[in-house]
């Protein structure tokens, strides 16, 4: 799946890592839920580096359409309040 974190690139993240990913997904969700933003910055912070560190980045040059689209390390609570669907930032 291709992964783009919003003001970086792009990864390609192999599916065996969504167990891993949909763990912190639902964390986020419910600080965001809960208004923790404390436990929101963490929890956002720990999923982009866990996306950046189990991913293959794309070149720059690459047009590959993204799957998945992930707010950017500062976004705030009530950005990606907005961004969440019913399963949290990531499907599944």
């Amino acid at each position: 799946m291709i992964v783009r974190i919003m003001g970086e690139g792009q990864v390609k993240l192999d599916d065996v890592h969504f167990t891993e990913l949909n763990k912190l997904d639902d964390e986020l969700l419910r600080e965001v839920e809960n208004g923790d933003e404390a436990g929101f910055r963490r929890t956002l912070s720990t999923l982009l580096d866990a996306v950046r560190r189990l991913g293959t980045p794309l070149p720059d040059d690459a047009l590959e359409p993204s799957e998945l689209i992930l707010p950017a390390d500062d976004a705030t609570l009530e950005e990606v309040r907005e961004l969440l669907g019913d399963d949290g930032l990531i499907p599944g």
